[in-house]
């Protein structure tokens, strides 16, 4: 990786990062007197993919948490295309272009995988519930174009032969990727992935690596993931901010960080003082 400044940095492989798309300021989150995350600072920049990791009990998916609205923090600001974000409900945040899929997944079952990822596009959608429930004039025009992008997703995801099936029905590696489908059919300038591989087989977390590197390539998609497999972490990431216990304990190249001693201690369980 290149010199980062201002208007970004090149990586190894000659792509170009941009500049600053979001950034957390001095976050600090309590859950009464428990604080989950304790005074953390980090950008993300635009077309990167950045990897946030840590030990379980960490404050990852509090961090993810903050940064999709479903937490507010007591402290700290998160600054967006170079603003302060001030206080917003998930459905705001997701109109912003900011798009997540969950730790465990959480899609309707007894729903079809095409009508699954048809709801990743309800925060685009502009005519009102009645002139959708009677499905004429502009209304039926903006299905026809919201169902033209999510069968673009569809083949793009290589889920083809399943966009008809009941959800309920799959095996939970083609769960995650229509998971994956719902978050992308919102067109999404910030995609947030919680643990997008936890618990998949080999073939399926090649799959899926190969799916967020396309992601990012194909549609300049800046990514934000967790992800407990170092070795995927590793592979995919550009910068990585390590946490521990709340606090962030080092970021960086995916080089930098693994030869980072307090990063070592921590995946290593070295006793804390």
């Amino acid at each position: 990786m290149n010199a980062m400044n201002s208007e970004g940095y090149t990586t190894a492989d000659g792509r170009k990062i941009g500049g600053v798309m979001m950034e957390m300021k001095n976050i600090t989150l309590r859950f009464g007197g428990v604080k989950a995350i304790t005074d953390i600072s980090f950008d993300i920049r635009e077309g990167e993919i950045r990897a946030i990791i840590g030990p379980n009990g960490a404050g990852k998916s509090s961090m993810l948490n903050v940064i999709s609205g479903f937490y507010v923090p007591q402290e700290g600001e998160v600054w967006f295309h170079g603003q302060r974000r001030a206080p917003m409900k998930p459905y705001e945040v997701a109109q912003q272009g900011i798009a997540r899929t969950f730790q465990n997944i959480a899609l309707f079952e007894g729903m079809s995988v095409l009508d699954n990822i048809m709801t990743g596009r309800l925060t685009l959608m502009k005519t009102g519930l009645f002139q959708q429930a009677m499905w004429w004039g502009r209304a039926q025009k903006e299905e026809t174009a919201h169902r033209e992008k999510v069968e673009k997703v569809i083949d793009f995801l290589e889920i083809q032969d399943i966009r008809k099936t009941p959800v309920g029905r799959l095996p939970y590696g083609l769960k995650k990727r229509v998971e994956l489908a719902r978050a992308l059919a919102a067109e999404p300038k910030l995609l947030l992935l919680d643990e997008p591989m936890a618990g998949m087989n080999v073939e399926e977390k090649e799959d899926m690596c190969r799916f967020i590197l396309d992601v990012n390539d194909e549609f300049g998609t800046t990514i934000a993931l967790i992800e407990h497999d170092m070795g995927v972490v590793m592979d995919l990431s550009d910068r990585v901010v390590v946490m521990d216990y709340g606090k962030k304990i080092g970021d960086g190249t995916p080089d930098e960080v693994r030869n980072n001693q307090d990063v070592i201690n921590a995946y290593l369980g070295v006793a804390h003082d």
